[in-house]
């Protein structure tokens, strides 16, 4: 089996949390803004537990065909059609929680934090969140604001921006430690995207 066959079109900035072995194999594992499931191909071949929610019932429907198809056993009724912010879970019910590309989508602040607290709620302590977001570190002077935390970017998408102060401070108000340094990627000056990766910490 090739690379590719085993992990299919993951993000490449998971990849890397899984190759130096954050995760344990089998674990409960949440993708919440899930889309297609393109990030859970290979939790599903390694037979985790695996759950994933989207608002589009489109996605939800691929994410269930995909489950189906990859590894039968793991129930359809574990992908659901719901928001980020409103998640239903039981606190502390995953290991591992992504939220990739998802949270530079909200409306305000207010909004990102419901975001966040929601999916930090469902996380257990001692597990890992794996978020992937647009940022403006790097690109301070080429984005224009536009209020409520709403940024017009060089590529002409509007997003929710946070800076690494912003995310420092979070860190420390959830309760978490950082899994290792924030990571910035700049798109050829037209949008940067950041990987934040937490550890919730056991009391």
């Amino acid at each position: 089996m090739n690379l590719k066959d085993q992990v299919g079109n993951i993000d490449i900035y998971l990849l890397d949390q899984i190759l130096k072995g954050r995760y344990e194999n089998g674990q409960r594992i949440l993708d919440a803004g899930c889309g297609g499931g393109r990030n859970l191909a290979y939790f599903l071949k390694e037979k985790w537990a695996v759950y994933g929610v989207d608002q589009n019932a489109e996605a939800v429907a691929a994410v269930q065909n995909l489950s189906k198809e990859l590894y039968p056993e793991n129930p359809s009724t574990n992908f659901t059609i719901e928001s980020v912010e409103r998640l239903s879970f039981e606190a502390n019910f995953f290991d591992v929680v992504i939220c990739n590309a998802v949270l530079h989508f909200a409306k305000n602040p207010v909004h990102f934090e419901a975001m966040l607290h929601s999916i930090w709620r469902v996380l257990k302590p001692g597990g890992h969140l794996f978020v992937r977001l647009a940022s403006s570190i790097g690109i301070e002077n080429k984005i224009i604001a536009l209020g409520d935390g709403q940024f017009l970017l060089p590529d002409e998408s509007i997003r929710f921006l946070v800076d690494e102060k912003v995310l420092l401070k979070y860190t420390k108000e959830l309760g978490g430690e950082l899994s290792e340094y924030i990571k910035t990627t700049n798109v050829q000056g037209l949008r940067c995207m950041t990987t934040w990766c937490l550890q919730k910490k056991i009391n």
